[in-house]
């Protein structure tokens, strides 16, 4: 057995976002020859051990091109309001993949699969106000979604 890198990250649970989603409208094809999407976040929560509140609604959403290959790749921008009122903006980039072709069909049917159909992680950054939440524009964090028919639940880990 190996021993880890002494280098190697943690990673401690921060939250959850919780996401209910627009419809999509669609760009087929956009002048790069890709398939773009615009989809707004319609409302939200944030529930977790450092940070509680809500989506802002309607504050941004996300606006992913679909890759040769069927790799989405994520471009999302919104607010984010902590229970103290304090306003976050939330940008997040990441990548999204079905691992067959039948997966990858019934996602975009907007059909329920399991959580290992598909590969979908996201790196957010967070820029906060200074006071309790300051600390988020001070770290790197990593977060595995799972893709729910209308929406997405994203759990974020901040990297120690």
């Amino acid at each position: 057995m190996t021993s880890p890198h002494p280098f190697q990250p943690t990673l401690d649970f921060a939250f959850t976002i919780s996401i209910t989603l627009t419809k999509p409208h669609w760009i087929t094809p956009t002048a790069r020859g890709e398939t773009r999407a615009a989809i707004y976040a319609a409302e939200g929560e944030v529930d977790g051990p450092l940070l509680k509140g809500r989506v802002i609604p309607m504050s941004g959403g996300d606006f992913p091109l679909t890759r040769p290959g069927g790799v989405i790749d994520f471009d999302a921008r919104y607010l984010l309001e902590a229970e103290d009122g304090a306003v976050i903006y939330l940008e997040n980039r990441g990548f999204r993949w079905a691992r067959s072709e039948e997966i990858a069909q019934r996602m975009s049917r907007n059909e329920p699969v399991g959580f290992d159909d598909y590969y979908m992680r996201v790196t957010p950054r967070f820029d906060a106000p200074e006071g309790p939440h300051a600390w988020m524009s001070r770290h790197v964090f990593v977060g595995v979604a799972e893709k729910i028919p209308g929406a997405n639940r994203i759990h974020y880990f901040v990297v120690r």
